[in-house]
């Protein structure tokens, strides 16, 4: 009789840790059970190097929605992002690629328009604006190729 009680009571204690480590692993996993909340927007970029599916998109520093996925379409990188429901995003809105530092993890940065028109869902970000390619940017820097966009030295190199 002993026995059996104690064999009960260490099998609950087992069914918890197993269902603690399940909902653990579902949640820093970030998986979805119930199907995906919110809508899709796309958005087409030159570039979106170090950006992989589930990271964030935000506006302001708030968590708004993820990358939920990343292709390819007439040689540029479409993103699609899923968007919570209660967020409107104006139709000119800017998407553009960030890292958290100089070498963290990759985040995709809404700017808010001013227009009145709204993205429907499956609608397109019409501005986008790709991260910066930091071993170009240093081989400038160490190249000195430092010219403007008008070709001109910059005052620096004079």
């Amino acid at each position: 009789m002993n026995q059996s009680r104690t064999d009960i009571i260490v099998g609950v204690f087992v069914l918890l840790g197993l269902v603690c480590l399940g909902y653990l692993a579902i949640r820093l996993g970030k998986l979805e059970l119930f199907g995906s909340q919110g809508y899709i927007v796309i958005a087409d970029f030159v570039s979106v190097a170090g950006l992989k599916l589930g990271d964030p998109v935000e506006i302001a520093g708030v968590h708004i929605g993820k990358v939920e996925g990343i292709g390819l379409a007439d040689d540029r990188a479409r993103l699609t992002l899923r968007v919570s429901d209660g967020i409107k995003l104006q139709d000119d809105v800017i998407a553009s690629v960030r890292a958290r530092g100089l070498i963290g993890d990759k985040f995709v940065l809404i700017t808010p328009g001013a227009s009145d028109k709204i993205i429907p869902p499956g609608g397109k970000i019409r501005e986008t604006d790709s991260p910066p390619d930091i071993p170009d940017l240093i081989g400038k820097i160490v190249g000195g190729d430092l010219t403007s966009k008008s070709g001109k030295k910059d005052d620096a190199q004079k």
